[in-house]
């Protein structure tokens, strides 16, 4: 067991969320104190891992490091945060800081040196490609290599023993300091692999459970997550399908990218992704999905798929913002106080998915299968050793009913809800789910489950489960559903007969097809999700099956 895998992260971008000068002015103040005040709002959230963005000294935002063994004065000092980490690991609350190593900044007190003393700096090999050949863009006698052509970000020689172990030994006193329990390393993508490995080393050899988790926009995870250089990766991917499944009411999308990354002989099947809907370099979720309803969801794929999902500071209640050429990324990173915080419905709803992630084994370890996909509806399945978990999630403005086959059991409890159980039926059932809805739906033998502790204080929910009035309705109504892939000859509720030829799986989605010809006439073949073949439709308010089966 990783603690990794049982965490849910709040990330903070502390030059914005302490609302400081946005250029340095030098002056010592403990703003980044106030992250001690928000510690009974992570714990109501079930937040138990905090992600800071830079916290050391800069110039202006963080990523243009002066100094790895200071804290930014705008910030507080090595005291102040040392208390802070304190605090948090006394609450069980993990830390985790932004490693800043492919760069720094202009006002880096090595670079410095190089701009006084020149080709006598005992510095020049420190930075990549300097050489006196030229002027910078900045008027330097000299010229350097910045990253991705931004030449106030000043690349680092990676390679250089001396670099190297100006920042290990900046780590070491991180975690001897701060007691840190793992490092989001900026800009991955870019940098020196074999300084990767050394660092993993330099970090597992301290702390065997350390945590490791590179910036990766695109490409090819697998590159850099991996057993020889790091943990995990952002998970850029599934953020833009999200996102994007919702606006387009196209719930393909993302299925394809969770079985392409995560089903059985998934590319990343073995990596364990760090999830996000937003962060503090890309547009607020409150201002990327169109209609509001939808946030919910788009929370509820990101915390039950696999991978550790985090919460960008505010956006739990719903804080919009959107990038601009005027002031840039900094409407993404506002300053927020604890007065500040909305107890919506937003909020409630991912205080709720955070106890139930951190009840279930399944959805912190568990594997991944689509079972259901529709445009508007989604359902896939976790599952660790006996214990199995079917999310749902409906987009649509409407109540949507859906049947599906389980991998057996009696019943399914809605954890979510607290009180919603549907019967199943030779490993069938039916379920529904509300407009912009969640079910969670834990399947068991007849026993019921215990409900997630701290989920109450989220909602006016009872916490105590009964049977759902639609379903009561249903399994007075109607006949039970033919066992999935039963072969023989079906009649359409409208009239038409079919002969039953073969289950298949789409090679995209691995979504289950029911594949089916017209018994006479043309013989026609068609193919049709089977959890829409095998489903119940509602005629003249009698539910009766799509297809049933006459021989």
């Amino acid at each position: 067991m990783y603690w990794v895998n049982e965490s849910v992260f709040y990330h903070i971008y502390p030059l914005g969320f302490c609302g400081p000068p946005r250029i340095n002015d030098g002056k010592l103040a403990y703003r980044l104190d106030k992250v001690i005040d928000f510690i009974p709002h992570l714990k109501e959230m079930n937040v138990n891992a905090v992600y800071f963005g830079p916290v050391f000294m800069s110039t202006t935002h963080g990523y243009d490091t002066n100094d790895y063994y200071h804290i930014d004065n705008r910030l507080g000092d090595n005291e102040s945060f040392a208390h802070i980490c304190n605090k948090l690991h006394e609450n069980g609350i993990r830390v985790v800081l932004d490693g800043v190593f492919n760069h720094v900044g202009r006002g880096f007190w090595a670079f410095r040196d190089i701009q006084e003393k020149k080709q006598g700096s005992p510095y020049c090999s420190w930075f990549q490609n300097l050489n006196f050949g030229g002027n910078s863009p900045w008027g330097d006698p000299f010229w350097y290599e910045g990253w991705e052509g931004n030449y106030d970000l000043v690349k680092l020689n990676l390679r250089h023993p001396e670099v190297k172990k100006h920042i290990f030994d900046a780590v070491a006193m991180w975690m001897d300091k701060f007691k840190i329990d793992g490092l989001r390393l900026d800009v991955a993508y870019c940098m020196d692999q074999d300084f990767l490995r050394e660092l993993k080393h330099f970090c597992k050899s301290r702390d065997s459970q350390f945590w490791l988790m590179g910036e990766i926009i695109h490409g090819d995870y697998a590159r850099l997550a991996n057993h020889d250089l790091l943990d995990s990766c952002t998970n850029y991917e599934c953020y833009k399908g999200i996102y994007s499944s919702h606006n387009d009411h196209n719930y393909f999308e993302i299925a394809h990218s969770l079985n392409r990354q995560f089903a059985n002989g998934g590319i990343y099947h073995n990596i364990y992704t760090y999830n996000f809907v937003d962060n503090h370099d890309v547009n607020r979720i409150g201002s990327t999905v169109r209609e509001k309803e939808s946030i919910k969801n788009c929370y509820t794929v990101e915390y039950f798929m696999p991978g550790v999902p985090a919460v960008y500071y505010g956006s739990e209640w719903g804080i919009e913002g959107q990038k601009n050429n005027t002031d840039h990324d900094y409407p993404l990173r506002p300053c927020v106080d604890v007065k500040d915080i909305v107890d919506n419905e937003l909020y409630r709803h991912v205080c709720r998915l955070g106890a139930i992630r951190r009840k279930y084994k399944a959805l912190q370890y568990g594997s991944f299968e689509n079972t259901v996909i529709r445009n508007e509806q989604l359902v896939f399945k976790r599952k660790f050793e006996d214990q199995t978990i079917y999310i749902a999630v409906n987009l649509s403005d409407s109540n949507f009913e859906l049947g599906f086959n389980t991998d057996g059991g009696a019943k399914l409890y809605d954890v979510y809800d607290g009180q919603t159980v549907y019967d199943v039926n030779g490993n069938y059932v039916n379920i529904k789910i509300p407009a912009h809805g969640t079910r969670v739906l834990v399947l068991t033998n007849g026993d019921v489950p215990e409900y997630p502790e701290n989920s109450a204080q989220a909602a006016p929910i009872t916490g105590e489960f009964q049977t759902a009035e639609e379903k009561t309705e249903i399994s007075e109504e109607v006949k039970p559903l033919p066992e999935v892939g039963a072969p023989g000859k079906y009649r359409h509720f409208k009239g038409g007969e079919y002969e039953f030829i073969c289950l298949a799986k789409d090679s995209e989605t691995s979504e289950e097809l029911v594949i089916y010809k017209e018994a006479g006439g043309e013989g026609k073949v068609w193919a049709r999700p089977s959890a829409i073949f095998y489903q119940y439709v509602d005629v003249d308010g009698k539910q009766i099956p799509r297809f049933e089966k006459i021989d």
